[in-house]
């Protein structure tokens, strides 16, 4: 079987780090424990890290340490060479890979990236590593600045040194594409070279190949003097701000970075200004050349605008400093959320996964990792897209969230909230928001209102429900987003950062209602533990659940689990385990564990026992030795609020455990409550899993 796979290229600036990216999480979602390799990297200073295995390790929170990632640096490897001690460097190599090979399932290796002293040796030292590891090889190539024929030739030149020292080849990839050119490419290198060979080819992605303004701060070692909490900006064309500012701004475009002499304060307020106005396009920074800083009032005029995009300085004249910027190579770095996500959608979208996965793992690993849950929610929020509403626009964390997963391009999104407000908010934040992909909804304003005013009010005037009354709750954002959903203008909705679960769940409850076979609405939280997903219910909704509740809510959390990929075998928690236990409580677990067998027999499921007896698989063996469900439980069921909630914080604390919901159950249609404490990444995974309960799973 494989164990890993080499990514190699013959030549720099190939985009080798998308495939990097988009193999690791495909990888994650479909193996328990994947590493990273890099046999050679660049040298860095004392103290620094390279930054692929920075960018690798710190998004994916992978357990390796940097020293242990790679094996050389590229100017000892020149030395060991020159002194004809290339075997000592493949004994290393070969020595660090098969310690990571030890520890995981699968390791991706990335090759070399071909810059600086000895890039005349890189491919064959590719080759010569990938052989040695005895490891098949994904091989990119880059279509800048070459024919059709060029790029060709050039992939299959790099085919054929690896095939001819007898390392396999699974894949190929020509990158950075002219869109237009994508099938022309792909079918060129399909009559080139074999059928048993998955060639795809990646478009040039513009927000990949733009450098950030961080990235121009560190090349041209410029002092920030504004804005360094948006050094991140992504930069779309830049322009010399030389002519007078009337004639200046009919030049700004999209991202544009500004670039002027630090004296010219018409174009820095005209640029600065511009980016507020919605009649001229953003701008991403500004660079103030020739050593000269504005006046000291034009410095405290633009300290104290609301929205300040980075203004940074530098020593050099304008045209050094232009011509210096446009030869910046863009990286992509750890801290760069935006760019690791769209180098991943990219990934996905034009490389078939599926034969590549096919290729890449032959054998499947056991249980289910918090990793591979987290890619397979979001795989299959994307199988059948849904459109969601989140009510609370005016919170940060909302916006924030709705911006990554508009790059994650998972689910269609609406937000309630004020226009202006939110493109506002988004200025500030400094985020990339596409707003032509989101629906931005204020209630009294939709065209929506009064028909859904009319709706509430006639499925609740028997109880006393007025239209003015109606009017009122239809400008509540959680009463509007619940009526989005109720009318099948959304398919469902998340709400509760700013908000109480009462309010969240409450117009759910009065009219999208329980399913026709559920006579309670209960919670879970997915439980991502180090090496499982387990699932936790209730945790969030019923205070004291009787007997017939609690066995709806076992019913109710397997079909959950199932549906979710994970094989339910439902332990129902009480303070002691099978038949010892007695008193009220204890009984109430035994009882409603019975009703759940007469009414699934289907279900696995042991009740009471103990938590620890649910989990350890010595301790259950000990207190009951013939039970399926002891020590391998999968659906843990507490017997009320006060014991669920308590337990599912103290194991999210203690453990540093990601806990997943609370996903709501036994509704219509899905309606999820966030907690006011939430993350951004709180959100964006209860959005795709309120994305994938839409789908009727």
């Amino acid at each position: 079987m494989n164990k890993a796979i080499y990514i190699a290229t013959s030549e720099h600036n190939s985009g080798k780090s998308i495939i990097t990216l988009g193999l690791m999480s495909m990888l994650i979602g479909k193996t328990a424990k994947v590493g990273y390799f890099r046999p050679i990297v660049e040298d860095v200073e004392e103290g620094g890290f390279d930054n692929h295995i920075e960018t690798v390790i710190g998004h994916f929170g992978l357990d390796i340490e940097f020293e242990d990632a790679y094996a050389i640096t590229k100017s000892k490897l020149i030395k060991k060479k020159n002194k004809g001690k290339i075997g000592e460097v493949l004994d290393l190599i070969i020595e660090k890979y098969k310690k990571l090979e030890e520890r995981f399932d699968f390791v991706l290796v990335e090759g070399t990236s071909f810059t600086g002293e000895g890039t005349v040796i890189e491919l064959d030292m590719n080759v010569l590593i990938a052989k040695n590891l005895g490891i098949p090889t994904i091989i990119v190539g880059s279509g800048v600045g070459k024919t059709l024929e060029e790029l060709i030739d050039s992939l299959y030149l790099a085919y054929d040194s690896f095939k001819v020292k007898d390392v396999e080849v699974l894949a190929v990839i020509a990158n950075k594409v002219q869109p237009e050119n994508i099938e022309l490419v792909t079918n060129g290198l399909k009559k080139s070279l074999p059928k048993s060979v998955l060639i795809n080819s990646i478009p040039l992605i513009h927000n990949l190949n733009n450098p950030t303004v961080q990235e121009i701060v560190n090349e041209l070692d410029a002092k920030v003097l504004f804005g360094s909490a948006h050094l991140n900006n992504q930069t779309g064309n830049f322009s010399v701000g030389a002519m007078q500012l009337r004639n200046y701004l009919l030049h700004l475009k999209e991202n544009s970075l500004v670039i002027t002499p630090g004296d010219r304060a018409d174009i820095i307020l005209g640029a600065l200004q511009a980016n507020e106005s919605v009649n001229y396009p953003s701008i991403s920074g500004i660079v103030l050349t020739g050593n000269i800083l504005p006046e000291l009032s034009i410095l405290k005029l633009i300290e104290g605008l609301s929205t300040i995009v980075p203004i940074i300085a530098v020593e050099e004249g304008t045209y050094y400093i232009t011509n210096k910027i446009g030869s910046i190579k863009s990286k992509i770095y750890a801290n760069n959320k935006q760019k690791i996500e769209i180098s991943i959608n990219t990934f996905e979208k034009y490389v078939d996964l599926d034969n590549l996965a096919e290729k890449l793992i032959t054998f499947e690993a056991e249980g289910m990792t918090p990793k591979m849950f987290q890619y397979n929610l979001v795989k299959r929020a994307r199988q059948h897209r849904k459109h969601i509403v989140l009510p609370e626009g005016n919170d940060d964390r909302i916006i924030m969230a709705a911006s990554r997963l508009l790059e994650m391009d998972v689910v269609d999104i609406s937000i309630i909230g004020n226009k202006k407000q939110i493109e506002s908010k988004v200025a500030e934040l400094g985020l990339f928001f596409d707003f032509s992909k989101v629906h931005i909804i204020n209630p009294i304003e939709s065209e929506h209102y009064d028909d859904y005013v009319n709706t509430y009010y006639e499925l609740r005037k028997a109880k006393n429900v007025t239209i003015a009354m109606a009017k009122d709750l239809m400008e509540d954002v959680s009463y509007f987003g619940t009526m989005m959903v109720y009318k099948d203008h959304a398919d469902g909705m998340v709400s509760g950062a700013a908000h109480t679960t009462q309010h969240t769940i409450l117009p759910a409850l009065q009219f999208i209602k329980t399913k026709p076979n559920s006579s309670v609405v209960s919670s879970i939280f997915f439980m991502c533990l180090e090496d499982r997903v387990s699932v936790f219910g209730d945790c969030a909704i019923n205070p004291n659940p009787t007997a017939e509740q609690l066995a709806e809510i076992a019913i109710s959390s397997a079909d959950s689990s199932l549906a979710f990929g994970i094989e339910p075998k439902i332990a129902m928690l009480s303070y002691s385990s099978g038949s010892s236990g007695k008193g009220d409580e204890v009984d109430k677990v035994r009882t409603a564990t019975e009703i759940v067998r007469k009414k699934r027999p289907d279900l696995k499921i042991e009740g009471p026992i103990q938590y620890d007896a649910a989990v350890d698989m010595a301790v259950g063996k000990s207190k009951m030795p013939n039970s399926e469900v002891a020590g391998q439980a999968s659906v843990l069921i507490f017997p009320d609020l006060n014991t669920g909630n308590n337990t599912y914080k103290a194991v999210q604390r203690e453990t540093g455990a990601l806990a997943i919901g609370p996903m709501l159950q036994g509704l219509n249609k899905p309606v999820n409550d966030l907690s006011r404490g939430c993350t951004v990444d709180d959100i964006i995974n209860t959005v795709v899993i309120t994305a994938i309960q839409a789908q009727g799973l």
